[in-house]
């Protein structure tokens, strides 16, 4: 097996099963250096038993490339294959209805590939689609995109649909949802975008009154079409509590603005908790299943979602991402304006 493509595809598993980032930030490391290196040399230094000289190549790596080399698979990588698998449950179907997925970060802001890289993955896994939604500029910590840097993505995704048609890109951005409930990011330029998704990332302990009307306002901008993962908590770890905010008024406003609540299926988030799901269901909001990708294993994290969808009864028909491209953007361009 070539090292490159086992070095690859051990961090693409890594990332699909959320792996510590020291660990991958490793195979990346080694990935990379076999890359830019002479196959001789390598060959080389491993037939010496010197592969632990390279830079930044441990027992784990090393082994790796030596079994690579050796003409088999590794077995780090067979052992994951196995352990990070997702299995498909009750959501099957929903998930075979998919048609792409709407919230995915690429290196231009937080994530770990670029656009192609994130691209060639969701067609991979029969998507029509992906939605590229970096940051916005207020999220410093993930080199969100000034108009400035967005304006030069829009060019990158354009050459890139060329080059991968037919399948599709469609133009984003998670966009800030900042204190008072506007965008971060100008109306010109969020016009110019096929699908935004709006989200609160700062000041999450806001009072509940406030957090309301944060919320109600960003539902109600007209360039807003999904809220992202709209309790902002987080499940794993040392986890991080749920946002207090009037669930009714949001999502009644969700429901009169024709918005949809995303289904966010990042593992650490699992956002809407049920309850508050049932409540956006109830109103009749429609839902997006989005697995909020930074790196291309992620794009599988789909079937979660699906199976909390197939859960609470949610058929397809009111799934945004279950609509081809053009579909999506059309319901993205219709929202009443009052």
């Amino acid at each position: 097996m070539d090292p490159i493509a086992a070095l690859d595809r051990i961090v693409y598993l890594l990332d699909r099963e959320l792996a510590p980032a020291p660990k991958v930030k490793a195979f990346v490391r080694a990935r990379d250096l076999v890359q830019e290196m002479d196959p001789d040399e390598l060959r080389q230094l491993h037939d010496e038993g010197r592969l632990k000289d390279l830079p930044g190549i441990g027992d784990s790596t090393g082994r790796a490339i030596a079994d690579a080399l050796d003409g088999k698979v590794p077995d780090y990588l067979t052992k994951l294959e196995t352990t990070s698998a997702i299995p498909v449950g009750e959501g099957g179907a929903i998930r075979e209805a998919l048609k792409g997925d709407c919230h995915t970060h690429s290196e231009w802001s937080d994530g770990g590939a670029p656009i192609d890289v994130m691209a060639k993955a969701a067609r991979e896994l029969g998507h029509d689609y992906m939605v590229l939604t970096d940051h916005s500029a207020r999220l410093t910590i993930a080199h969100g995109l000034s108009a400035e840097r967005l304006e030069r993505q829009l060019e990158e995704v354009e050459r890139l649909n060329v080059e991968l048609a037919p399948f599709r890109i469609l133009s984003g951005m998670e966009v800030d949802i900042l204190e008072d409930g506007t965008l971060d990011m100008t109306d010109d330029m969020l016009a110019r975008l096929d699908v935004v998704v709006a989200s609160v990332h700062s000041k999450l302990s806001m009072e509940r009154t406030e957090m309301t009307r944060r919320m109600v306002l960003a539902v109600a901008n007209p360039h807003t079409d999904i809220l992202g993962h709209c309790t902002g908590r987080k499940v794993v770890g040392r986890g991080r509590p749920q946002s207090k905010f009037d669930a009714e008024l949001v999502f009644a406003a969700c429901a009169r603005f024709d918005k949809a609540v995303e289904i966010n299926c990042r593992p650490e988030r699992q956002d809407p908790p049920e309850e508050l799901l049932q409540l956006a269901l109830d109103w009749g909001c429609k839902v997006s299943i989005d697995t909020d990708a930074h790196a291309p294993g992620q794009l599988e994290w789909q079937p979660y979602g699906c199976d909390k969808a197939a859960r609470m009864g949610i058929e397809p028909g009111e799934i945004v991402n279950t609509l081809s491209a053009d579909d999506l953007i059309a319901w993205a361009g219709s929202h009443p304006a009052e």
